[in-house]
């Protein structure tokens, strides 16, 4: 990936692993470090951010492709692409981000885009590495120590500030 500021950095495992858990820990620890965060999501199904029976939804579903919701303190963009058939290129989906405004992008999911990433792994789901399979893995966070070497880190799930001081250290250097 070509982009430059700010850094980006990936979340990859199997679905169930705790991606989306470990997110929720360390953009906090991040954000009280005073790092400005984003974070892109991958979905592997339709979704919808709004209910049925509000507005954005019903506009939506009544033929917009493009709907923005706005109020003082937050602004939503929901895009439909009926044709594409395909997952969405992250690069592509940056460009929809304040990135000027960022310090840090957060990838969760995209697992074969190319981009740095750290691997959650837990072994009591049975699942095997995708290291080295998936490219630019960069890391483990596992809730268990491998029972061998790995060639990468191995952080420690459990301990949010010890990811949160890697990723500052190799990623934010300058902050």
């Amino acid at each position: 990936m070509e982009l430059q500021s700010p850094p980006l950095l990936g979340f990859c495992a199997f679905s169930g692993t705790g991606k989306t858990t470990l997110l929720t820990h360390l953009i906090p620890e991040l954000k009280g470090r005073g790092l400005r965060i984003g974070l892109v999501k991958h979905a592997h199904h339709l979704f919808d951010i709004d209910r049925p029976g509000k507005d954005s939804f019903e506009l939506r579903k009544a033929g917009a492709n493009e709907i923005l919701v706005a109020s003082a303190k937050r602004w939503a963009m929901v895009h439909e692409s009926p044709e594409k058939t395909g997952d969405p290129v992250l690069e592509d989906l940056l460009l929809h981000l304040s990135l000027s405004e960022l310090d840090l992008v957060l990838v969760e999911g995209f697992k074969h885009e190319a981009l740095a990433k750290i691997e959650v792994h837990r072994p009591s789901l049975g699942k095997p590495f995708l290291f080295p399979d998936v490219p630019g893995v960069i890391a483990f966070a596992t809730d268990k120590l491998p029972d061998k070497t790995v060639p990468l880190p191995v952080l420690d799930l459990n301990k949010i500030d010890e990811i949160a001081n890697f990723i500052i250290k190799r990623f934010l250097k300058n902050i």
